[in-house]
């Protein structure tokens, strides 16, 4: 009780005082070398691997970022099918789903398996049969093409003889621009002998280079009457395929897209048709997020051997502490906020050394590759001709909040054994 009655009380909870004494536990001194250097440790393991998280969580959605972009550059969003689909029935779905608001463009499409040859080279191919006009309404082909284009492509008898191949494949081929190449289709007509194979010369247009190996050495875009005419389709297209305006609105493009249509129609999206590649990338990343996320933890756990010893060697402090009338709370608040301020400092270090990593990627990848003289990111090997990183800021947000967390858990244990010290037992050998 105090003079006039009222209960004194101490300095309220993370006062000045506390504060002072936990930054001067942050930074030990001369004699708490061993201290210091595991604090040192704790600091710059959880900013590795706060850097680590970040750096591998954005390549990953970097990787996811250019595979879907570029597979629905080349491919639509959203599938339309019926049997025996003409091109008449096409185009008035055409017209009827062009209407619709999610949707920015529609056309039919031919596709179909052959072979490629020339003189001594033989590669599989994948025929899109397109109209020129749908082709030139799809920005990323158009952007894609290496000279923009051939004004014979689509021109003359049946859509003509110029066709547009990936760049990879007129590479194996040992074919340019202006050369002849032969399709060879085994869905060939019906004889006495056999199915006959059927077989075409045509005349590279352009090449078109999505990015991705396994496209670019396939591809072949053929006007879709030659389509037609070569994979022996007749007036049937395979599909109509759409494009929406915005493709993470997939859902909604769906349903409306169902709505517009009457039974008999089925209708699926890019993920349906590349479910294990959506499933697979899915699965890695919450995996390796999650692997991530115990590096954090594991490196965090250096705080505890750090402050555990400084507990041991500050047992004579924290009991004079006591005797001049400190509670455990505030000894147990003053470690966590040591530990915790340890945690943050190391989480901002990981969080710009992470940020400027990612940012910076294409010219790390191009000295390292200098220096060691050989190629880190093959393009055979990974599918996409350069490495990617895309940051995700709500994702930072999410490693900078679990870095400070395990930093401030990790660090209550070490704050409890402090607060626990007994002045007499600490002060007897003084």
């Amino acid at each position: 009780m105090s003079r006039n009655g009222k209960t004194s009380r101490g300095a309220p909870p993370f006062s000045l005082y506390e504060r002072l004494i936990a930054g001067r536990l942050l930074f030990a001194t001369r004699k708490d070398g061993g201290v210091a250097l595991m604090s040192i440790i704790a600091f710059v393991g959880v900013a590795l691997a706060v850097a680590a998280l970040i750096a591998v969580m954005s390549i990953m959605n970097g990787f996811r970022y250019e595979l879907v972009s570029r597979l629905l550059g080349v491919d639509g969003h959203v599938y339309v099918q019926a049997p025996n689909m003409s091109l008449e029935e096409a185009a008035k779905l055409q017209g009827r789903l062009t209407e619709l608001g999610p949707v920015e463009t529609v056309y039919p499409m031919v596709a179909g398996q052959a072979l490629a040859s020339t003189q001594g080279a033989v590669a599989p191919v994948v025929i899109r049969g397109v109209t020129p006009q749908d082709m030139a309404e799809t920005p990323f082909l158009v952007e894609k093409l290496n000279n923009g284009g051939s004004p014979e492509f689509g021109e003359g008898r049946n859509g003509g003889e110029v066709v547009y191949t990936g760049k990879r494949l007129a590479e194996q081929l040992g074919l340019s621009i202006g050369d002849a190449i032969t399709i060879i289709s085994p869905q060939g007509a019906q004889t006495p002998f056999g199915t006959s194979v059927r077989r075409k010369s045509y005349l590279i247009g352009d090449y078109i280079e999505i990015g991705l190996t396994e496209l670019d050495g396939v591809l072949v875009y053929m006007p879709l009457d030659q389509a037609q005419l070569f994979l022996g389709k007749g007036d049937q297209v395979d599909q109509v395929e759409v494009r929406l305006n915005n493709p993470d609105e997939i859902d909604a493009g769906v349903q409306a897209v169902r709505a517009a249509l009457s039974p008999g129609y089925f209708v699926f999206d890019w993920r349906d048709r590349n479910r294990s590649l959506f499933n697979a990338l899915q699965v890695e990343r919450m995996a390796m997020r999650l692997i991530l996320m115990l590096v954090v933890l594991i490196a965090a756990l250096n705080i505890i051997s750090g402050f555990t010893m400084m507990v041991r060697n500050k047992a004579g402090d924290i009991a004079i502490l006591r005797t001049v009338g400190a509670p455990r709370a505030a000894i147990m608040r003053v470690f966590l906020m040591s530990g915790a301020s340890l945690g943050a400092l190391g989480t901002l270090t990981g969080l710009i050394l992470g940020v400027l990593f990612c940012e910076f990627i294409g010219p790390i990848q191009g000295f390292l590759e200098f220096i060691f003289q050989t190629n880190l990111f093959d393009a055979e090997v990974y599918g996409l001709d350069h490495l990617p990183a895309r940051i995700d800021y709500a994702e930072v947000g999410f490693v900078a909040f679990w870095g400070f967390l395990v930093s401030v858990v990790v660090t209550l244990i070490p704050a409890w054994f402090a607060a626990r010290v007994d002045p007499v037992e600490a002060l007897r050998y003084e």
